[in-house]
């Protein structure tokens, strides 16, 4: 068993960590060479498979013209690519579920950061700074009784 603790220098040499080499991260995929993530933003949730390729984004099976007609929604999902110098690269198949179009936009951003980071770990230093491998846990107030939303009030009426 361990040995008798009996004076605050034990406890330090107990307690001591040795100084071991850093973690070196493989890559996941799988027997196609490609790599899972799962995005969340808001109330939409994202399965996005990645795979070297060029630059196709296929979600719910429709291309990604189809999909967003804003031109907003379509740079939220290629931010990842750009920051991480990989541009028309990766070939993207998604499923999304839940939530609206912004919330889907950005539950497949997250998902494809993700993705990055298992497909190439190196990158993972590069998403991490951008803030993009973070959950964005920002959602709807829920409502309260006796308000007309979750913090409006009815109109008072005085007589």
């Amino acid at each position: 068993m361990a040995e008798k603790i009996e004076s605050l220098k034990d406890i330090k040499s107990a307690t001591a960590v040795s100084v071991a080499e850093p973690v070196v991260r493989k890559a996941k995929k799988d027997k196609f060479g490609r790599s899972y993530a799962t995005g969340k933003r808001k109330d939409a949730v994202a399965r996005v498979w990645i795979k070297p390729g060029k630059g196709n984004i296929t979600i719910n099976e429709k291309s990604i013209d189809q999909y967003f007609g804003r031109p907003v929604l379509k740079m939220i999902i290629n931010q990842p690519f750009e920051v991480a110098n990989r541009v028309n690269e990766f070939d993207v198949v998604c499923t999304v579920k839940g939530g609206g179009l912004s919330g889907q936009a950005g539950a497949i951003k997250h998902g494809i950061s993700k993705a990055l980071n298992e497909f190439e770990p190196e990158l993972r230093a590069v998403l991490k700074k951008a803030g993009f491998l973070t959950r964005d846990d920002r959602t709807v107030e829920r409502k309260k009784y006796g308000r007309a939303k979750a913090r409006r009030s009815y109109q008072f009426s005085k007589r």
